[in-house]
């Protein structure tokens, strides 16, 4: 490592970006070279075409040679016709994208910005720039002009223009106000801020970092971050320790005030572990973020409330035998007994549970299910956590089915889900499938829309992994024993003959998978053993480009989905993505947005909700239409077509290869799936079996046994902190869970 120096140059490219912690991988071309440096460290919100001064330190990565360690760095407006152009091709001006920016460069040079700040009138010189253009881009630079100016005064403190930019959109003029007063204001109500980047804002602006409205901030992160982790709250001894870990700082006298302040604000929500216990002690109170403790005992209270409410007296009666035996001769089909025992549970009972797993015959109950309501001129409601999900259960019952958040229709103009307690569903039988996905929130908003009178059916695979929202729903529901549960074992034989359904027991039983070779006949799920990342990166892309299309003749875009337990490496999906859209699709219309090359048939995921869209976190879609002189897109996502401008490309990710988690509730005619023990950390029983899973005809590994028999032998999964199953087994006893008193020492 070399000693600490200072360099000047123009930002070119975005190789990658994080938006919580505004670590950045960037090339820069230093002033008076020809040639770009490779520059790393927390560049906040940087666009390319923009000047830097860096000061750092040069350091020698083993893997990627030579690179530039940013310490710190201050944002100089472009002044070469290069920069101009990237600069404004950026997004920063809607209306603007890299054909218009090129335009207006090759016409005005480096008078440009000068051309658009005080003589707009003048852009109608250059081809494509009518009135209606010309009046977007006056308005969006009116608003870029006020956010130059609360820039300058922010970037002391590290601010680049993108984050100014929704900092300004959040606050108006009021900006460096609110900044001023509480950074960590941002953390809570400014989209894409989290608290490591207020707290940097903070530290810089001379905050002590052992002040309490600094612990507070950090107490919510902390509780905020677990719910990435699955949980609905946190110990408060867990709490403690995680919170000094993120703020550095071994006082719990700070921590105690703040969380005494958080309390009295009902900012937070404690309740006591242990009846029991009345004394403080720390490990027996839980800490929730009010909303998780609201949904989590509102589904404890609401679903107590429906299980004792009647229900519809249907044409069926007392008679569900006979009306199984109807549907059976309706269908064309025999029920086996599991499955039967299920179907008459599910017409008898307020509510019931069914899981299996692949093989067992929850398709063909549920259908025998459908065919019954739609006898007894019952309205069956049908319904799953994703849009593929919901699509594939409509294919096989002939009924309409929808996403849960079409289902309870949550309208963002509204203001959230328009079902609810005022205005329930309409229906008199709700069945939900992939009901293991359904986390704590999601499973609140359904419980409050259910009709009194009806029954409910939730229909999942309990041993897949849990949700990506916080909870475990589905466990919780079967062990709290409120519900009849009927757990489906019975494999059938035509599906005994698929592999990929019997390895997936295999995989339950804690044995090794089958491959093609050890059973005579069967030829969809193989195991190729490789042991380098590198070599396996590339003999997954010659799987999915080559050999599985010409074997099987799936479509490399449509067919086969690469599925990995892990983001980073080189077998993780962000490398997969990147050599798979080379490979696939290496040319055409493209935008590019942190570090992400969006081009036209791009296959692409959305990662978080965006109601407003109507589009949800896993959704995928392929890119329909790519606009490089608008500096938007349009994405499809199962016959939607939905819109993207360049700044909201960072919801949108590339999707030939994702994580096994981001696949629940999805089937593809063929996974391939990278397994090395690289990813030790994530090597787990639930994980594999649930990529099997995912795998309608071909299932293809790729290896190594000794990763394999990690993941098939590590059948404990990670705890998550909920009370949902105490709760609904306290509902049933009429005892209620006791909320807590914050006492805590010296408060």
């Amino acid at each position: 490592m070399e000693g600490q120096t200072q360099i000047e140059g123009e930002l070119t490219q975005i190789v990658y970006t994080s938006e919580e912690s505004g670590y950045t991988v960037a090339r820069l071309r230093q002033k008076g070279r020809l040639h770009s440096i490779t520059v790393v460290g927390n560049l906040f919100s940087v666009s390319p075409g923009e000047n830097l001064v860096l000061n750092g330190v040069w350091v020698q990565h083993k893997r990627f040679g030579r690179q530039f360690r940013v310490e710190s760095y201050t944002v100089v407006a472009p002044s070469t016709v290069e920069g101009i152009q990237r600069y404004l091709a950026s997004g920063l001006i809607k209306g603007i994208g890299p054909v218009m920016a090129k335009r207006l460069t090759d016409r005005f040079g480096t008078e440009t910005l000068e051309i658009i700040e005080n003589h707009p009138e003048r852009l109608a010189e250059v081809e494509g720039f009518g009135p209606g253009r010309i009046a977007r881009i006056r308005e969006r630079w009116e608003e870029q002009r006020q956010i130059r100016r609360i820039l300058l005064l922010l970037q002391g403190y590290g601010i680049g223009p993108s984050l100014a930019a929704k900092i300004f959109r959040q606050y108006g003029d009021q900006a460096v106000a609110v900044v001023q007063e509480n950074p960590y204001r941002l953390a809570s109500e400014v989209h894409g801020v989290g608290f490591k980047t207020a707290d940097r804002i903070a530290q810089a602006m001379g905050t002590d970092p052992r002040s309490v409205r600094r612990a507070e901030a950090g107490i919510l992160y902390v509780l905020e971050e677990s719910l990435s982790e699955g949980h609905v709250f946190l110990p408060y001894g867990t709490l403690l320790e995680r919170s000094r870990a993120v703020l550095e700082i071994g006082e719990d006298e700070v921590l105690h005030e703040a969380l005494a302040n958080l309390f009295s604000e009902r900012r937070i929500v404690l309740e006591d572990l242990n009846e029991e216990i009345d004394s403080f002690r720390e490990n027996l109170k839980a800490v929730y973020l009010p909303a998780f403790h609201a949904a989590e005992s509102g589904i404890a209270s609401l679903l107590d409330d429906f299980l004792r409410a009647p229900t519809h007296k249907l044409a069926w009666g007392s008679g569900s035998a006979e009306a199984v035996q109807k549907a059976e001769k309706a269908l064309g089909l025999a029920l086996a007994a599991e499955q039967r025992l299920a179907v008459e549970t599910a017409l008898r009972e307020k509510g019931v549970v069914i899981t299996g797993g692949p093989g067992t015959g929850k398709t063909t109950l549920v259908r025998a299910l459908v065919s019954i309501c739609r006898s007894a001129g019952a309205r069956v409601l049908l319904a799953a956590p994703t849009g593929r999900a919901a699509k594939r259960l409509q294919e096989v019952t002939g009924e309409p089915a929808k996403t849960l958040h079409r289902l309870l229709e949550f309208s963002y103009q509204k203001g959230g889900f328009q079902r609810d307690l005022q205005n329930p569903l309409d229906g008199q039988m709700v069945i939900v499938d992939e009901a293991s996905m359904i986390d704590c929130v999601l499973f609140y908003h359904l419980v409050k829309a259910l009709p009194k009178k009806a029954s409910l059916v939730l229909i999942g695979d309990v041993n897949q992994l849990p949700s990506v929202g916080p909870g475990r729903v589905l466990e919780d529901l079967i062990e709290s024993g409120r519900l009849p549960v009927v757990r489906l074992r019975h494999v059938f034989r035509q599906a005994e003959e698929s592999l990929i359904v019997r390895n997936a027991h295999r995989i339950l039983e804690g044995k090794a998978p089958l491959a093609a070779g050890d059973a005579p006949g069967m030829q969809d799920f193989y195991f190729l053993e490789e042991e380098d990342p590198h070599r396996a990166a590339d003999l997954v892309l010659d799987l999915c480009t080559r050999r599985i299309p010409e074997k099987f003749g799936f479509d490399p875009f449509e067919a086969i989905q690469v599925l990995s337990p892990m983001h980073r490496g080189e077998v993780g999906a962000e490398n997969l993505n990147a050599l798979l859209q080379e490979r696939l699709n290496p040319t055409g219309p493209s935008l590019q947005r942190a570090g992400f090359v969006y081009r036209l048939h791009d296959k692409v995921m959305q990662i978080r909700n965006n109601y407003d869209k109507d589009v949800f976190n896993g959704d995928l879609g392929r890119i329909a239409e790519v606009d490089e002189e608008e500096g938007c897109l349009a994405v499809n996502f199962e016959g939607r077509r939905v819109s993207y401008d360049l700044a909201e490309l960072e919801e949108l990710v590339p999707a030939y290869a994702i994580s096994v988690h981001k696949s629940q509730g999805n089937e593809y005619p063929a996974v391939v799936l990278p397994l090395l023990t690289q990813h030790y950390l994530l090597l787990q029983r639930n994980l594999l079996y649930t990529a099997v899973t995912r795998g309608k005809r071909l299932v293809v590994i790729v290896g190594t046994k000794k990763a394999l028999g990690i993941a098939i032998r590590n059948d404990k999964t990670q705890k998550r902190h909920t009370r949902l199953r105490d709760k609904l087994a306290a509902s049933g006893v009429g005892t209620e869970p006791r909320l807590s008193r914050l006492e805590t020492p010296g408060v």
